[in-house]
């Protein structure tokens, strides 16, 4: 079993079945293998790539490792990986010695601190709602470049990746609300769109972005009463406008928020990842002026939390009572949907993985791909975020000095 230390060259004797040797010889452009670990965070179903993806990437000469059972929760199996040209690991570790870079969806967990290896790199969510500091300080020191699907962002200011999964979370929050306004879940009992001669509920969404999107339209569609609150107007006259005015739109300020809460059987958390560390903007003395057995759905809770009541919850306990409203805040929402969350992820994730292809050194790939550089959180033994650097209170540098100095 071999590693040749950082990106210069990899060669593979895994005493593994299902591989055998395979050598990669240096040329003029990256040699790359990426490791698909299993994912160990609470009640995390997807997987980062699906066999489809990895035939891909097999086709354009990238080896990829994956660890046993990785995709099982998505039911992926190990067969229809190793089919597409995948080598099947044994071990975590064995992952982490033969690959160059980590590809994962939620951040890695404490425990898997000890595999990484100098110089690698690793894309994968970042969370930054709840930071684990040791490990970006594992990172620094291992010289770990770290790019997070929160930060990845295209010229146009798009966030590729955060849209894909927030499509996703703003559908399930509708079908989440759904399901605890039911009677037998402790919620007031009410049929989300209602029937003739009975209203139906009243959503409130707190965010025009995509996950308030995509949740304004599925409730829409089931026939809810939907109002959408936004700081800035110009997103609000575009949702009115995509929807035909089918919506009620308010200004976010703590007049129209204390309004709405006393209406509301749903209030959905939707805030724009926009800004990194999200702040919660609706107190806890207007939750408790919501019904009772109304229904909290703070998808923000990963970048922070939008309501002062949230705390973490995960898919196995997902929701908490406070002051009569069930409060679901779990982070990774579209781990529930677990096969379509990983084909989506896919999908979007492909276009960069394969941009690791194009260039000699890791220096190169981020001078030359906008996505890439922005997406960047530590590289060079300093954390390149701001927002990381203020709430870990780590050394940092500006990602474009540290490429200019290398």
């Amino acid at each position: 079993m071999g590693y040749s230390g950082g990106f210069e060259g990899i060669e593979y004797d895994l005493g593994v079945k299902t591989l055998e040797r395979w050598l990669i010889k240096p040329d003029k452009k990256m040699n790359i293998a990426i490791g698909i670990p299993k994912e160990r965070a609470n009640d995390e179903r997807r997987v980062a790539l699906s066999p489809a993806g990895v035939k891909i990437l097999n086709e354009n000469g990238v080896q990829v490792l994956v660890e046993k059972d990785a995709g099982s929760a998505s039911n992926f199996t190990d067969e229809e990986y190793a089919e597409v040209g995948a080598y099947i690991t044994d071990s975590t570790e064995t992952l982490y010695e033969n690959a160059n870079v980590i590809v994962k969806v939620s951040p890695p967990q404490s425990q898997e601190a000890v595999f990484f290896r100098q110089n690698q790199m690793l894309i994968s969510a970042l969370h930054l709602g709840s930071i684990n500091k040791s490990l970006i300080k594992t990172f620094l020191d291992k010289n770990i470049t770290a790019l997070g699907f929160e930060f990845i962002e295209t010229r146009d200011g798009e966030l590729p990746i955060v849209r894909t999964l927030s499509e996703i979370a703003g559908s399930l929050a509708i079908q989440t609300a759904a399901k605890y306004l039911e009677t037998g879940y402790g919620g007031s009992g009410i049929l989300l769109g209602g029937i003739a001669g009975v209203p139906p509920a009243h959503i409130t969404i707190i965010g025009a972005g995509t996950v308030g999107l995509f949740a304004a339209q599925d409730a829409l569609g089931l026939g809810a009463q939907v109002t959408v609150i936004d700081k800035e107007i110009n997103r609000l006259r575009r949702f009115e406008a995509f929807f035909n005015r089918h919506i009620v739109t308010a200004i976010a300020n703590d007049h129209y928020i204390s309004e709405v809460a006393r209406i509301s059987d749903v209030m959905i958390g939707a805030l724009s990842p926009k800004q990194k560390v999200i702040k919660h903007i609706v107190s806890e003395d207007v939750v408790k002026t919501m019904r009772p057995g109304s229904v909290i759905i703070d998808v923000s809770i990963d970048q922070g939390a939008c309501f002062a009541t949230s705390r973490h919850t995960t898919h196995t306990n997902p929701i908490f009572v406070k002051h009569g409203v069930a409060h679901y805040c779990v982070p990774n929402i579209p781990s529930a949907v677990a096969r379509t969350a990983s084909f989506a992820l896919t999908n979007t994730l492909l276009p960069f993985l394969m941009k690791l292809t194009a260039y000699e050194t890791i220096t190169e790939i981020l001078w030359n791909s906008h996505s890439l550089r922005k997406g960047t959180y530590t590289f060079k033994g300093y954390v390149t975020q701001k927002p990381l650097a203020e709430i870990t209170d780590l050394p940092c540098r500006e990602i474009d000095m540290l490429l200019a100095t290398g």
